[in-house]
């Protein structure tokens, strides 16, 4: 699977968000500023070129969906973040969201708790 840009990304979200579209109503979706429709356009048939995305045709009107759902994609960008920037290794993403503040004891005790949860019914 490709890696997308952040423009590409956007527009998934998007898709994700409306499960289908035509490019005009996907546009409305968009946050301010809208993209130009011919922009949007190019993005979207790139994400098709890429697999993420496919259509159905009525007459020249294309209306688009998801292949790839968003749960895949985020444990495919997730474990790329985690190589990429903390050497593979969990315990350095805990560590940098502790230093970070963004991890509070309880937080942590919650995720000690849904570890051994898992150690139990794996």
């Amino acid at each position: 699977m490709k890696k997308l840009t952040i423009k590409e990304e956007e527009a998934m979200k998007i898709l994700w968000k409306a499960k289908k579209g035509f490019i005009k109503d996907l546009i409305d979706l968009c946050p301010e500023p809208k993209p130009l429709y011919t922009t949007f356009s190019s993005v979207i048939r790139i994400l098709e070129e890429k697999a993420y995305i496919d259509h159905k045709a009525y007459g020249k009107n294309h209306e688009y969906f998801p292949l790839v759902k968003k749960e895949e994609y985020r444990k495919i960008y997730m474990k790329e973040v985690v190589s990429d920037y903390f050497g593979s290794s969990y315990k350095n993403v805990v560590s940098f969201f502790v230093d970070e503040k963004k991890l509070s004891t309880d937080d942590l005790k919650k995720l000690i708790e849904i570890i051994e949860k898992g150690k139990k019914n794996g």
